[in-house]
Formats: structure tokens, C-alpha cells, sequence
């Protein structure tokens, strides 16, 4: 567990903006062209916009910001894009402003002042937002299937978008996860000192919960000084059956078994290091 660094006396409100940015990777093999085509069909029903307005509003409740409006996107052919506007203290009720936002009911305001206090929220909220965005594809000869959500937290104050690491990685089928946190911007005291970050960490693998660590390989590159700190990880146990798609391994022959394998192991490698493997 991290200790967190006691509280600061700080004049008004926190200015630092942390920024948590991840690219999630879901990786299988579908052997036919119509399995590709039912993969695929699957991604975007499995995390259309509405599931992934659902993950995203359970990511504003974990890290206890106040949702003040979401937009929400299906593409054609696939693909969803989801954008909350959060905020850090509560300009209106939060059980009610939740269930308008989240049903699409247009608020009707009952006077001048009503609107007044609707425009400051939009004005305030142009620094914290969640926003997921993904995209489901299929290689066009090959039989790799893969699926990429990209995942940007940002807050701004006392708010942390690392409470809702666990949660993320766990909500979507993470075969590989690349996570970058960053910590910009300052706030100052009471006595006029600027602190560049208000809260203790070597490693966003200081966040993670002991279930994942044990489940994922991990690698960090870390700046220090710039407050920047970056992860990657990779399951590390290889089950042939878990990346196959309306296949079992049992039904293959072994030569087929062993070239698919390769196949995916080197789309994993590829993935994790953000970079093309030389034959």
C-alpha cells in the first residue's frame, strides 16, 4: 500500500493536471474469413459505446469525480468512442446530475441563474476528462485478430486517475497493457512554495493490485525528474485455446498449432515493444 504524502495547506485550489494514458491490447486467431468477420462483430457489440459509458462512469466513481456530461459514438464499419467531462468538487447534485447525463435528458432551466451555473461548469471542465477510444481489426491474410482500446485519464486537483488502474485493466480483455502517467503543471502553499506533485510513486506498478502483477510481465521507463513514468506489460502464461476464436487447439493438427503459435507470440512481441520483428 502507498503512503500517501500528507496533505498539503495550499493557496486555493490543487493546479496539477495528472494524466494517465493507456493502450490496451485484446490479440486472437480466427482461423476463416467468417470467424474474422464474427470477431470482429463481437469486439463491437461486447464494447459498444454504451458498455464502454458504463466502464468509463465506474472509473469517475472510483477516483470520486463528479460526471457533468458524456458523449458517446458507435462508427461504421466498427469501432465506439466515449468522452466524460469530469470534475473534482460538485457544482450540482451528483446523484441527480448522474442520471440525467447518463439517460440524455436535456435539462430544462427553470431561470437566468440555473444557466448561468450550467455555463461555469462547461468553462471549469476543460482539464479533467475520461475519454476511451477503439479499434477493432483483423489482418487480411494472416488470421491475427486484434482489438485496441486507448484509455486518457486526466484530472486536475486533488482527484488521482491511478485509483482506477486495477479497474481498467481488469474491465477489458488486456493481453498487453502500455500505460504512461504523467504529472504536469504545480500548485503552491500557503507560503508561496511550488510543489510540482503532491502524491509519492517510483513505479505506476506501485498502483497495481498483487493479482495482476503475478498475471503480467512488466517494464518500466521512468523520468524521474520530469515526473513521467511509463509501463508495459504481457500475460505471461501462453494458453493456445485462450487466443483462438470459436476454435480449440485439440481440433487443429500439430503443425497448424505450432505456425499459429509463432504467429501470435511474435504479434505479442511486436505489440510490446512498439516495433516491427526483423525475420
Amino acid at each position: 500500500m502507498v503512503k500517501p504524502i500528507p496533505r498539503l495547506k495550499l493557496q486555493g485550489f490543487n493546479n496539477l493536471t495528472k494524466a494517465l494514458s493507456f493502450n490496451i491490447y485484446d490479440i486472437c486467431y480466427a482461423v476463416s474469413d467468417d470467424q474474422r468477420q464474427r470477431y470482429i462483430e463481437y469486439i463491437d457489440e461486447a464494447y459498444n459505446a454504451d458498455r464502454l459509458t458504463d466502464i468509463l462512469t465506474e472509473v469517475a466513481h472510483i477516483i470520486g469525480a463528479n460526471i457533468l456530461n458524456v458523449a458517446r459514438q458507435d462508427y461504421d464499419p466498427q469501432g465506439a468512442s466515449v468522452t466524460i467531462l469530469i470534475s473534482e468538487e460538485p457544482i450540482i447534485d451528483k446523484k441527480q446530475a448522474g442520471k440525467e447525463v447518463l439517460s440524455g435528458a436535456v435539462r430544462e432551466h427553470e431561470d437566468a441563474q440555473d444557466e448561468a451555473r450550467d455555463a461555469s461548469v462547461v468553462a471549469h471542465l476543460d482539464k479533467s476528462h475520461i475519454t476511451v477510444h477503439t479499434y477493432p481489426e483483423t489482418h487480411p491474410h494472416n488470421g491475427i485478430a486484434t482489438f485496441r482500446a486507448d484509455i486518457d485519464v486526466a484530472t486536475c486537483g486533488v482527484i488521482s486517475p491511478l485509483k482506477a488502474l486495477n479497474y481498467l485493466i481488469e474491465s477489458l480483455e488486456s493481453d498487453i497493457v502500455v500505460m504512461d502517467y504523467r504529472v504536469r503543471g504545480f500548485t503552491r502553499d500557503v507560503k508561496g512554495k511550488k510543489h510540482y506533485i503532491d502524491h509519492k510513486i517510483n513505479s505506476i506498478q506501485d498502483y497495481l493490485s498483487r493479482q495482476i502483477k503475478k498475471r503480467y510481465e512488466m517494464f518500466d521507463v521512468n523520468v524521474y525528474q520530469e515526473n513521467i513514468f511509463h509501463t508495459k506489460m504481457h500475460v505471461k502464461d501462453f494458453d493456445l485455446d485462450t487466443y483462438l476464436f470459436e476454435e480449440k487447439a485439440k481440433n487443429l493438427s500439430f503443425k497448424e498449432r505450432m505456425r499459429i503459435e509463432q504467429q501470435l507470440k511474435r504479434e505479442i512481441e511486436e505489440l510490446f515493444h512498439g516495433r516491427n520483428l526483423v525475420d
